[in-house]
């Protein structure tokens, strides 16, 4: 795990410290022994998680500046990107949601043990966006849910100004032009695709700025969002 992290690290035009290094690598072990008992990823070789997880959650570093921000991690499963974020930017406040209690309660119990700072919550985005709204300069989500569902839970967590990040694979360009009226109806515009190598495919993130607030309309109930999508 340690040999495909530092080797893939170049390659991404990034450098970490021993200890950043040492404490990925720790909760990357935990996440394989925890993984035994409980479904925490698909991935199961400590490579594959160098690759997949660790250097794939890591370029967002070159999507946007961390330091000193405060970061919210929609759907953040085991912990990705957020706990690789926190370790590797430790000057970004990140807040860890996900709605699945066994997740969150590893993630608790486990952060803390290996040194790294996060706020864990237990909750649904569409729940927990009324005493969060507009509270965080960065959000991010690496979930399968397409384009303009991910913005109407993801968006109005960010501040006007800040950032929505997601990571998207081939298909991010097909998935920007189906969310343009999700984009207009919630106040956000993309502003790039950045594009990056990970083993032997390109992902990509979509960096999306929020231009103005959110109405306080969105977002609407879980049902009505999948049903009918903006």
């Amino acid at each position: 795990m340690r040999t495909t992290l530092v080797s893939g690290l170049p390659s991404l035009s990034l450098t970490l410290s021993e200890a950043q290094i040492d404490t990925l690598c720790r909760f990357g072990q935990a996440l394989l022994e925890q993984n035994q008992v409980m479904n925490l990823t698909a991935i199961t070789e400590p490579q594959a998680v160098a690759q997949l997880h660790f250097l794939d959650c890591l370029a967002l570093l070159n999507a946007a500046e961390f330091d000193g921000k405060t970061l919210i991690d929609v759907g953040c499963g085991a912990g990705f990107p957020g706990v690789p974020l926190a370790i590797a930017a430790p000057g970004c406040q990140v807040t860890l949601l996900d709605s699945l209690g066994k997740r969150t309660q590893w993630l608790s119990g486990l952060l803390p043990k290996l040194g790294i700072q996060a706020e864990v919550v237990t909750a649904r985005a569409e729940e927990a966006i009324p005493a969060r709204r507009e509270q965080y300069d960065i959000a991010t989500a690496r979930a399968v849910a397409r384009l303009p569902m991910l913005c109407e839970l993801c968006l109005p967590f960010v501040k006007v100004g800040g950032l929505f990040l997601a990571m998207k694979g081939e298909s991010a360009a097909d998935e920007v032009q189906e969310a343009q009226n999700a984009l207009r109806q919630l106040g956000a515009q993309v502003e790039r695709l950045y594009e990056y190598p990970v083993a032997d495919a390109i992902h990509r993130v979509v960096v999306i700025r929020k231009t103005r607030p959110t109405p306080a309309r969105y977002p609407r109930p879980f049902a009505k969002i999948k049903k009918a999508p903006l």
